[in-house]
């Protein structure tokens, strides 16, 4: 895993530009297209998408794809809004698609 500032943190596969600090991993267990994805309570350098609504694994909620700020790979996605309250928990946070981001060393 690389250094940013001193803190390890996961990058674009594509173009290696830095996206979130590992301090910021909240989980590794989330389902995305591609595999495996990781939820960050924060993330730097993307793009936030348009909002719609999506039907997921935990329920419909309202989401908006991310992209690599340089070169607009798309990553994954943010939760904009959950509709179950038990779900609250992620609105705001964002997923990243493991298979989008460098390796960790």
């Amino acid at each position: 895993m690389a250094q940013f500032g001193g803190n390890p943190f996961f990058s674009c596969r594509n173009c290696q530009n830095p996206l979130a600090l590992r301090d910021d991993l909240i989980s590794k267990k989330f389902v995305t297209k591609s595999g495996a994805g990781y939820m960050f309570s924060r993330a730097m350098n993307i793009i936030v998408g348009q909002k719609e609504d999506r039907q997921l694994i935990t329920g419909v909620f309202s989401i908006a794809d991310i992209f690599c700020s340089n070169c607009g790979e798309v990553l994954g996605w943010k939760y904009v809004r959950a509709y179950e309250i038990s779900q609250k928990f992620k609105e705001g946070k964002f997923i990243i698609e493991r298979a989008k981001i460098a390796k960790e060393y």
